[in-house]
């Protein structure tokens, strides 16, 4: 028994095979078989409508806009030669903050800056050791330099001196009982 109305039948010229699930051309809105339904199986003249591509400029990474009929390579070369952004004779500095060590030549993207000479120093000579601190009139050694931030950190004054002695004297005196 044969249904004559159903299906349609491919409109690939060299094809005509009826199907009953048949695909449509979303570009040219013709029916085909599952193996003609793609653009490039039936050479669909209006394929280009759809396959629209944006080209990029390889310089500064932008969209480039091409009108119809313009040929891409064209349109990114004049944008190139005229709207591009990109100069290579103008590159920003990354590394900018040079050593202050004496005979060290590294660069730095960050300010690393020592807390007693004020000096600016990559990250391998950063400690006061390192690149020789003379803060004053003499290095200041590893120990110093804790002590330092050790009287940074805690409050100074005579209330921490008075707390911690008497708190020594109410230890002593509860010992002795």
């Amino acid at each position: 028994m044969e249904f004559p109305d159903l299906g349609k039948h491919c409109s690939e010229k060299s094809c005509k095979q009826l199907d009953f699930l048949p695909l449509k051309c979303d570009v040219c809105k013709q029916d085909f078989c599952k193996d003609h339904f793609t653009c490039a199986a039936h050479k669909c003249p209006f394929a280009f409508k759809k396959d629209v591509q944006v080209p990029v400029c390889p310089l500064c990474n932008k969209p480039v806009p091409v009108k119809k009929g313009e040929i891409p390579d064209v349109v990114v070369g004049e944008h190139m030669d005229r709207d591009c952004k990109y100069h290579p004779e103008k590159k920003e500095k990354i590394f900018m903050y040079r050593c202050s060590k004496e005979g060290c030549k590294k660069k730095e993207m960050l300010q690393v800056t020592c807390d007693q000479c004020r000096g600016n120093f990559c990250i391998q000579h950063r400690h006061p050791l390192d690149h020789s601190c003379k803060h004053g009139s003499r290095p200041i050694s590893v120990a110093g330099c804790s002590a330092r931030r050790a009287s940074e950190s805690k409050p100074s004054g005579a209330f921490s001196t008075l707390s911690s002695s008497w708190l020594a004297q109410r230890f002593r005196s509860k010992v002795k009982r």
